[in-house]
């Protein structure tokens, strides 16, 4: 049902107009072994000017921890409604996140930017913790991160 709800959530908020061609794209947030809590991601789009596009995923249950995903807090200006339907549990060091979610082929090489906001408890916020340019080219290269995740891979 979450993927169903996740898909539709994609499909309205990350529509390029007159092009509606989808295809499943998995992203895998491998995450390192930073020695703290389960972390709280948020995966978003932006536009090729920088504005706030759509949430892909949010990871972590609890909102009233989402102010400290800086970014996408300040993209959304906190609004839980860009995430219902599109969350799951917070993901411990050393795990991997791995969804799989229907993005419009319009989205690559087109100037868009997918960004991963991480926060852990009682550690330092990361906002911007992993910005990966949505190109062909960088299909399938891990992109590394800054502080809580090792790396994140975007694949057809």
């Amino acid at each position: 049902m979450k993927s169903l709800l996740a898909a539709l959530a994609l499909s309205t908020a990350l529509t390029v107009p007159g092009l509606a061609q989808a295809r499943p794209v998995t992203f895998t947030t491998q995450m390192a072994n930073y020695g703290g809590d389960g972390a709280y991601l948020a995966l978003y789009v932006t536009d090729p000017q920088g504005a706030y596009a759509g949430s892909l995923w949010l990871a972590g249950g609890k909102a009233k921890y989402y102010r400290h995903l800086s970014g996408w807090n300040a993209a959304t200006g906190g609004d839980t409604a860009q995430v219902d339907g599109i969350t799951g549990a917070s993901v411990g060091a050393g795990r991997a996140l791995t969804i799989t979610l229907d993005l419009q082929d319009a989205l690559f090489d087109a100037g868009y930017t997918l960004h991963v906001d991480a926060a852990v408890e009682d550690m330092p916020d990361s906002p911007n913790e992993v910005v990966l340019p949505l190109t062909s080219a960088n299909l399938g290269q891990p992109a590394p991160g800054r502080r809580y995740v090792k790396s994140v891979t975007v694949s057809y």
